[in-house]
């Protein structure tokens, strides 16, 4: 019975070792050309260290996806001991424009974080409100936060961490800065680095890693990624939506300690919803050939 029990075993690593990788990579760039819009795929399999990239230097628009560089410098500056996750913002909606210094303001239309609005002239925690930027996707607590550590900062960590062309030039509804082609922008290849390092201890320390991944798996946008996977599945991740624009990032756990990291990013899309769906479904197939 021993040598059956190992024939097992060898013969369920020895399918785990053969797949394919060339052969699902084609398959995922015909899918993609079956669907109206630009898109980009970054997968890395941590169990193997083998990767698949189609279009990961292609740069976007980065949305919502430039938050999870903003709470990275929020734990690194912790950690340096230039702020506490005690201090306290106060909430006032009024910020400048990155062109002019001119003033504008965010609205509660606008922002998936509708009861900040309700706390104007209050303090609110900063380890709140970075839960709620990634969680909530809150614009108004990342103008906030962005204002509080510097954009420049956070752009300098991103380089040292090999994340260059994640660009983060400024906030939330800066629409002179809009107009002039000034965004924040990435790549999959960017957001693949950032969430390797994440998945391996690597930004900041071990510690602070893990306390961003437990905010990250309480995301509660999930209609890309984790939509039509298991419920056992555990994925950290961040989207970001503008019109046109769907993406989503971040660290899929299968279990017994194996995951993956997974970028969708995409633009000129024709239906934003749609456009959600179809990458939703392209982390079905890549889930399927993984496990």
């Amino acid at each position: 019975m021993k040598f059956y029990y190992y024939l097992f075993l060898f013969l369920l690593f020895s399918c785990k070792a053969d797949k394919d990788y060339d052969a699902f990579e084609n398959k995922l760039k015909n899918l993609l050309k079956s669907h109206k819009g630009t898109f980009a795929i970054a997968l890395k399999n941590m169990d193997d260290g083998k990767s698949v990239l189609i279009n990961e230097n292609e740069v976007f628009h980065a949305a919502s996806t430039m938050k999870t560089p903003v709470m990275i410098e929020f734990f690194k500056k912790i950690n340096e001991g230039k702020i506490s996750s005690d201090d306290s913002l106060l909430i006032n909606n009024e910020f400048s424009s990155i062109v002019d210094g001119s003033k504008f303001e965010l609205s509660s239309f606008d922002d998936s974080d509708e009861d900040i609005y309700e706390n104007l002239g209050k303090y609110i925690s900063t380890d709140k409100l970075v839960y709620d930027m990634i969680t909530r996707s809150s614009n108004f607590g990342t103008n906030l936060l962005i204002d509080y550590l510097n954009a420049e900062d956070v752009n300098n960590t991103m380089k040292n961490i090999g994340a260059k062309n994640m660009k983060v030039l400024r906030g939330v509804g800066d629409l002179k800065a809009f107009d002039l082609g000034l965004s924040n922008t990435t790549t999959a290849a960017d957001l693949l680095i950032i969430y390797e390092k994440l998945a391996m201890g690597e930004i900041v320390n071990n510690e602070s890693s893990n306390k961003m991944i437990r905010i990250l798996k309480d995301q509660v946008y999930n209609d890309i990624i984790p939509k039509y996977l298991p419920e056992k599945v555990e994925v950290a991740h961040k989207t970001g939506w503008i019109s046109g624009v769907r993406h989503d990032s971040g660290i899929v756990y299968v279990g017994n300690n194996e995951k993956y990291i997974l970028v969708l990013l995409s633009k000129n899309l024709e239906d934003d919803i749609e456009g959600a769906d179809f990458l939703a479904k392209i982390s079905l197939e890549i889930y399927k050939f993984l496990s």
